[in-house]
């Protein structure tokens, strides 16, 4: 009964523990961004320590899952940090006396940072760790011997063995008892180092005859709740007396020793005397028997010299203070030995380099910490955590950043350090950094770590497609074929992946009404351009492409240029002759028949619609050269070479080529009859060298008005005689009326002088006897011939031309160029034709054949006609069915045939 109501009672006390364990841990307090929080070891992994966001009053971002990071630390796998609201919890079960070991305070101490929008927060944490009463106090042994002479006096001391308990504070010995006996009692000591241990001390005076050993038991007792214990037997053997024991100079030194004291290092002398000879008084050294086995594998004491030296090195970070006892003891019987307390501080020495932690922000591989390019100045990119093991100015650590200026340290708390951006980032310029942080503490000489930390910037659309050009040239040939490749347009783009990925567009335009993309196509992946149509150089001799250039990026950017499309000529028209105007691809030419050598004939002008050696044009005789005639390469003047011997009844056939200087060249050829007339020039020619030809152009219009002044006396006698025929006719005329038949003289000039030929009206023979007239007219010339086949003069035209009248360029239809009057008639019966007005004659292209002499323009000419007008006429002059051009700069001004 009583012992269920004892377990009741034992478990209400453990419950009321716990709650108000529970309720310490939760207690926190915060200092500025540093936070305290307590729990308790052996707390099972998940335990709920404390919330940074509640305890801190911290906003939370709902659209961010990361609200807290703990930086990485070398205790961190003990406690968890929940990112989302910052809940602390154990991570792991935390063994207090693996940790921290004798150290009265045991604290974990971390750095978390809060973000919250574009804002950061670090906050520093502090857990102490408070000890759980689970371990009991133990002694080194179960049972021990202890010896006391027989005379030692009453209040003699004998060192017992501490007992060990891992727990700290209230939990570690709080006392010691002893068993109940007559003859001994303890009294419980604390050494420098903390330990409290027992001293066995004679209360009464011992008789070894009457009793030679004494058996107790020592207990050690904790002050836990509930309270724990630990015992040992141990036996107390009563010996003979040497009534003099060894004494030590002193009873108790304090010595210091560097944690790097080289082994073998001498910490002290010791020296004890004993009044006794003999082997009493032969003092032997050695370590008292409650000396721990740590201490005995660190120090070592001569037992001869009682010399203490370092057997194994100390490390001021594992303990620094170290308590121990050497005896001395006679060598007689029953010695009793004399203690000195040795206790040994080790010093500190700069022996421990500081240690590195890096947690980055942003993370993909480990020791690469990740950056946008577009990231602000000041910029938090990664936490700096170091430690040194060592103490005072050897633990204090100053962290520097090495390798670029684009990034600084800023210091948070006296070990943490923050890598901030300190300049504007450019991913295309440099993309990863490789930086330098340096730990070095203030020790001397001072200690370092170094450790190589790369940091990477991911790429930000911050780059347009750029063209090395503005505008590019390039060309192709013309007459290509549709669908040939032109060339390929390439853009760059610094940026990666979707940011650089290019994508290529025609810029709408339009060129000669039709849009571009009628004209070329473009390939948006590649940049290919490809012709859509064959290019002609005639129609088009270049073609501006304008393309766009677009990135993947959100926002894109573009840029643009401009193709230019050069069409080269090819050789792909022949030279056209213009001058003189061809039918059928020949031309009538009229030159004097003694004309000399050096006279320019006519001048062949051609035209050719390419450009370049495309259009270089040579001129040729290839057929009739012998026959007196030369052509000058470049200016394709026509010259007489030699005396000609022709007569005038002669038609003399030259046939000359035009060719390019493409390749291959391409030729034009025209035939150019020649017809000779009388004339005789007033002085010798000059041959038609350079600028002489013009000299010998202005003789010759000379002796061609000399020619016609002579001619015109013969006219007026021609016209007072029709005019008086005529009025003699003009009664005759009303009374037969308009197309009545009948057959009238027709006076035609022939040679020098009139011939009158009997014709019957409307349909009067063109042909003649041939002589004295042109070829052109005469029924058996090619030309003629061809003329009448092709185009067929109208009804009632006449067809009689003198060579006088081609030479006072009355040629076109005897006065009436069909040009002018198109619909006119020359069937007028009796009705008279008169000069009444002065025109320019108009070029028809479509029915000139031939290229007449040069002839200028006479006032003298237009003087005679005028005398003439408003008079009937009974003759009608009539020319080539074709009108006739004088090529001159200015145009020759003649009276125009008309119908009164």
């Amino acid at each position: 009964m009583m012992r269920g109501k004892f377990i009741t009672y034992w478990y209400q006390l453990i419950f009321i523990s716990s709650i108000c364990q529970f309720l310490f841990a939760s207690v926190a307090h915060s200092e500025g961004n540093t936070i305290r929080y307590q729990t308790k070891e052996e707390d099972a992994p998940g335990t709920v320590i404390g919330n940074l966001a509640k305890d801190m009053s911290l906003s939370l971002s709902r659209s961010s899952k990361s609200n807290f990071r703990m930086m990485k630390q070398f205790n961190d796998s003990f406690i968890r940090v929940r990112e989302s609201d910052g809940e602390l919890a154990v991570g792991e079960r935390i063994d207090r006396e693996r940790i921290c070991r004798h150290t009265p305070q045991c604290l974990i101490t971390f750095d978390v940072v809060n973000f919250s929008k574009d804002r950061y927060k670090l906050i520093h944490v502090e857990v102490e760790v408070k000890d759980t009463n689970d371990n009991s106090p133990e002694f080194p042994n179960k049972e021990s011997v202890v010896e006391i002479s027989e005379n030692a006096a009453v209040g003699s001391r004998i060192p017992l063995d501490p007992a060990v308990d891992a727990d700290v504070g209230s939990n570690y010995i709080q006392s010691y008892q002893i068993s109940v006996n007559s003859h001994f009692t303890i009294d419980v000591l604390q050494r420098a180092d903390g330990v409290k241990y027992a001293e066995l001390v004679l209360m009464k005076e011992l008789d070894r005859e009457t009793q030679s050993s004494y058996t107790v038991e020592l207990v050690a007792t904790d002050g836990g709740n509930p309270h724990r214990s630990g015992s040992t037997k141990i036996t107390i053997k009563v010996t003979d007396f040497n009534d003099n024991s060894p004494v030590f100079d002193q009873n108790s030194f304090s010595v210091s020793l560097p944690e790097d004291a080289p082994t073998g290092t001498v910490i002290l002398d010791l020296n004890a005397v004993d009044a006794d000879e003999g082997s009493n008084g032969e003092v032997v050294y050695g370590f008292g028997k409650q000396v721990s086995n740590e201490i005995r594998e660190l120090f070592q004491v001569d037992n001869k010299s009682g010399r203490l030296t370092l057997r194994s090195p100390v490390d001021f970070e594992d303990k620094s203070t170290y308590e121990l006892d050497v005896q001395a003891t006679d060598l007689g019987p029953n010695p009793t030995p004399a203690v000195c307390k040795i206790i040994i501080h080790v010093t500190d020495v700069n022996d421990n380099a500081p240690e590195i932690s890096i947690t980055p922000m942003t993370s993909i591989s480990t020791g690469v910490a990740y950056i946008s390019e577009a990231a602000d100045k000041d910029s938090l990119v990664a936490l700096i955590s170091t430690m040194d093991r060592d103490s005072g100015e050897n633990s204090q650590v100053h962290c520097t950043l090495f390798g670029h200026d684009h990034f600084k340290l800023r210091q948070a708390y006296e070990d943490s350090y923050m890598i901030v951006t300190a300049a504007a980032l450019d991913r295309e310029r440099i993309s990863e950094y490789n930086l330098t942080v340096m730990a070095e503490d203030f020790g001397s000489p001072p200690l370092r770590r170094i450790t190589q930390y790369t940091i990477r910037l991911s790429d930000e659309n911050d780059n347009a497609p750029h063209f090395t050009q503005a505008v590019y040239e390039v060309s192709v040939v013309e007459n290509n074929a549709p669908g040939a490749y032109i060339t390929t347009v390439e853009a760059s783009d610094a940026d990666l992946d979707n940011n650089g990925k290019i994508t290529y567009r025609l810029v709408d335009s339009v060129i000669m009404g039709s849009p571009m993309n009628t004209f070329v196509s473009l390939n948006s992946v590649s940049g290919s351009i490809y012709a859509l149509r064959s290019f002609n150089y005639e129609v088009m001799k270049h073609l501006d492409i304008h393309i766009q250039a677009t990135d993947g990026g959100s926002p894109q950017l573009q840029s643009a240029t401009v193709i230019r499309l050069k069409i080269v000529d090819q050789n792909d028209n022949q030279p056209s002759i213009i001058e003189p105007p061809l039918y059928k691809g020949s031309a009538e030419v009229l030159l004097p028949k003694d004309a000399p050598a050096g006279y320019v004939v006519t001048q062949i002008k051609a035209t050719d619609a390419d450009e370049g050696t495309n259009a270089q044009l040579s001129y040729k005789i290839t057929e009739g050269g012998h026959l007196g005639f030369s052509i000058n390469k470049e200016t394709g003047k026509v010259h007489v070479s030699r005396q000609l011997t022709y007569d005038l009844t002669d038609n003399v056939k030259v046939t000359v080529s035009v060719s390019d200087n493409g390749l291959p060249a391409l030729t034009s050829t025209a035939i150019i009859h020649l017809s000779f007339i009388e004339g005789t020039l007033p002085s010798l020619p000059s041959f038609s060298q350079n600028g002489s030809e013009e000299l010998f152009e202005w003789d010759m219009s000379i002796a061609i008005i000399i020619v016609l002044a002579g001619s015109c006396s013969l006219l007026l006698l021609a016209i007072i005689l029709i005019t008086t025929i005529c009025s003699r006719r003009k009664k005759e005329t009303k009374e037969r009326g308009y197309g009545k038949e009948t057959v009238r003289p027709i006076t035609i000039w022939k040679g020098n002088s009139f011939t009158t030929i009997s014709a019957r009206d409307p349909h009067i023979s063109g042909k003649d006897s041939g002589k004295g007239d042109s070829d052109f007219n005469d029924s058996d010339s090619d030309i003629s011939g061809d003329v009448h086949k092709k185009e067929s003069p109208p009804i009632n035209s006449l067809w009689a031309c003198t060579s006088e009248c081609k030479v006072l360029g009355h040629s076109d239809r005897c006065w009436s160029p069909s040009a002018t009057r198109p619909n006119m008639s020359l069937a007028c019966g009796p009705h008279l034709s008169m000069f009444s007005k002065t025109a320019s004659l108009p070029r028809d292209t479509r029915r000139e054949n031939y290229y007449p002499a040069h002839i200028t323009k006479t006032n003298g000419l237009q003087s005679v006609y005028e005398q003439v007008q408003h008079q009937e006429l009974d003759y009608i002059l009539v020319g080539p069915p074709t009108p006739a051009r004088i090529q001159e700069t200015d145009e020759l001004s003649i009276p125009e045939y008309t119908n009164s």
